[in-house]
């Protein structure tokens, strides 16, 4: 029975690594792409000191990736990011959200 048991956690366990992504985001990647995209408006971290950019850093992965997605296929309309995103790759997409994602958040403080 044991022998069985051992099995089949070692079974699951195997089934649970097949279930991963084949290629994870790379958030180096996303860094550089960053430097040369996103700095500008947004600052390298995500954390733009003007009020006129939204804050990236420490944004879910998820939220980020669609809003780009959504921004090169028009589903998001702003001019401005539609230029930017129509220039990534899916691999581009991911690495940058997930890069941003790995930046710490930063609160505005009201005034």
């Amino acid at each position: 029975m044991r022998t069985f048991m051992y099995a089949a956690i070692a079974l699951s366990t195997a089934c649970l690594g097949l279930a991963t992504p084949a290629s994870a985001a790379d958030a180096l990647a996303g860094a550089s792409k960053a430097k040369e995209v996103c700095q500008a408006c947004h600052g390298l971290d995500g954390n733009s000191p003007s009020g006129d950019f939204p804050k990236l850093g420490g944004q879910y992965p998820d939220y980020l990736s669609k809003a780009l997605r959504d921004y090169k296929s028009g589903a998001r309309k702003n001019a401005i990011m539609a230029g930017f995103a129509g220039t990534l790759s899916k691999a581009d997409i991911d690495n940058l959200a997930e890069y941003y994602a790995s930046q710490p958040a930063v609160i505005a403080t009201k005034h």
